[in-house]
């Protein structure tokens, strides 16, 4: 199938992004380790989507789920489309073409994302050259043009010069300009900020904004930072034990919580309006270990609303009284009683 089939391909009234019970396994020495279950969401073209939770909740393997870049030992089940095009239809061949170019992905860390002998003008032009068949004049020109766009100063000697020579928040810059060099429709970004200072972080989110809106893109937001997504996304996944347990509107979920894991997170968040040298709220027990799965609620171990039937059964996903919010637990936090925001 050739690249203009596969344009031809997309749905414009389809949304963005539409996940179904997508589920991801790895066998361990005879042992299964589900990392991600029954997962499932819709993004719309230009909407910015917050996936929060803690290490471990399956964050960053659903992104690479969802991309079809999971390691080859994984077993994936469900169905992932893009623009109404179902990838796992495509052969390798025309899903990297349509990945490649439908979608941008920056990672956590840049230190191993570049290529450290490789100049940075040449890796951020690169997918131009393979995507788009730019010329090789044409392509330094683009490239230096979004080294411009994501704030590298003077982008023309940028470009001549090696990941060594940048500082932590410019290598994730680069990585940013890499990721927008086909403009894709969808640009996710895998907890982009986590080793960056609060200065620099603020900086690279407030980019990721302007760009979003600029190019009209739909972007995914990937952090356990509650705080970063409560201002800067339209909707919310929040994940534990590889589930989705609440998912909603930004300002549903952070002022009605509904899931005890969602409102365990938010307590956890420090105040300004608190006592000086208050103690801070923190969730008792540890992430649940996916090699040794639990029947019932994964939350269940570290709930202090738990019930006996959350140590055994599985919570349905439930709708909340604000259309298209929705939560799986057994003691829903009380609707009704708004946290601050």
């Amino acid at each position: 199938m050739s690249d203009v089939t596969l344009d031809q391909a997309t749905d414009q009234t389809a949304p963005m992004l539409e996940v179904e019970s997508l589920s991801c396994a790895f066998d361990r020495d005879g042992e299964v380790a589900q990392v991600l279950r029954n997962v499932s969401l819709t993004l719309e073209a230009g909407v910015t989507l917050g996936v929060v939770g803690e290490s471990g909740s399956g964050k960053s393997m659903l992104m690479k789920s969802i991309m079809g870049i999971a390691p080859r030992t994984a077993t994936i089940t469900g169905t992932v489309k893009l623009a109404g095009t179902d990838l796992g239809a495509l052969t390798p061949g025309q899903h990297r073409r349509l990945i490649g170019r439908k979608v941008g992905i920056v990672f956590q860390n840049p230190m191993s994302s570049l290529n450290p002998v490789v100049r940075v003008g040449r890796q951020v032009e690169e997918a131009t050259r393979f995507h788009l068949g730019l010329s090789k004049a044409a392509a330094r020109e683009r490239a230096i043009s979004l080294m411009k766009a994501v704030g590298l100063p003077d982008a023309e000697q940028c470009y001549r010069q090696y990941p060594h020579q940048f500082s932590g928040g410019m290598k994730q810059r680069i990585m940013i300009a890499t990721a927008l060099a086909c403009q894709p429709d969808l640009l996710i970004a895998d907890e982009a900020t986590t080793a960056l200072d609060v200065t620099v972080q603020r900086n690279i989110l407030d980019l990721l904004h302007r760009l979003k809106a600029e190019r009209d893109m739909a972007l995914i937001l990937v952090t356990h930072n509650m705080g970063i997504v409560a201002g800067r996304s339209d909707q919310v996944a929040v994940m534990y034990g590889g589930r989705i347990v609440e998912y909603g509107a930004t300002a549903d979920v952070f002022t009605r919580p509904r899931h005890r894991y969602t409102e365990a997170l938010l307590e956890a968040i420090p105040r300004t309006d608190e006592a000086a040298h208050s103690r801070l709220a923190t969730i008792p027990g540890r992430p649940p270990v996916i090699l040794r799965p639990t029947p019932g609620c994964p939350f269940a171990p570290r709930c202090r609303y738990v019930e006996p039937r959350c140590q055994v059964e599985d919570p349905p996903i439930l709708e909340s009284d604000t259309p298209g919010h929705t939560y799986a637990c057994f003691v829903p936090a009380d609707a009704h009683q708004e946290l601050p925001a």
